[in-house]
């Protein structure tokens, strides 16, 4: 495993993603939302529990959830005229200036920092996971709902999309930890899963929450 060949991957991916999320918004296919999202769930739990599949599986991961955003995204796109550009601006924003900080070493992942942010992630998908079992009985937590302006809604919000950012900086730890230790050439792609699965999260909380921001005007 190289890091060389891990950004090499990431393109790819990322390419694929793109070039699936753009036909799907072009066209404005929301019925792909629901395919994207299933396969591209099934595919991703393929690959964590198959690293060694991962050279497959990733691209078709990429495909998949690239359906599905470019759906989600033209939903968005039709209620808050000009939000996609601004949050794809912003998730490459974000993704580049905190590879420059973890490159220069502004922020570095200590064992506390990892300890912290994996508590705090893990505190989010339970707050998630209520959600969608409340959906069920046909509620589901208010704060999490893209009407819901309020400035604790907002604020939780923000606080997702800044989590969902520093989980970069573990991404960023993992590769080069994987290139120092020699890890196989197959981690390139499952290194390259983790980074996806990262900027898919974050770009949809900056939509939740541009879309909440929106509706406060």
């Amino acid at each position: 495993m190289t890091i060389d060949g891990t950004v090499n991957k990431s393109i790819i991916s990322l390419f694929i993603l793109i070039l699936a999320a753009y036909y799907t918004f072009l066209n404005q296919n929301t019925g792909f939302i629901v395919i994207g999202g299933i396969g591209g769930f099934i595919t991703a739990m393929v690959t964590y529990f198959k690293k060694e599949w991962s050279q497959y599986t990733v691209p078709i991961y990429a495909f998949l959830e690239g359906l599905a955003l470019g759906g989600i995204s033209s939903l968005y796109n039709a209620m808050y005229d000009g939000i996609v550009s601004q949050a794809v601006f912003l998730t490459f924003g974000i993704l580049f200036s905190l590879l420059f900080a973890y490159k220069t070493k502004i922020i570095a992942p200590t064992e506390n920092f990892k300890l912290g942010i994996f508590a705090a992630t893990a505190g989010i998908g339970v707050v998630y996971l209520i959600s969608f079992i409340m959906s069920f009985f046909g509620s589901g937590l208010g704060l999490l709902s893209v009407q819901n302006s309020s400035l604790m809604s907002i604020g939780f919000s923000l606080f997702v999309v800044i989590i969902a950012s520093l989980n970069l900086v573990l991404d960023f730890d993992f590769i080069e930890e994987g290139a120092e230790k020699g890890a196989p050439k197959y981690m390139e792609w499952y290194a390259t899963f983790g980074l996806m699965v990262t900027l898919i999260w974050l770009y949809l909380e900056i939509l939740r929450l541009l879309a909440k921001l929106s509706n406060r005007r």
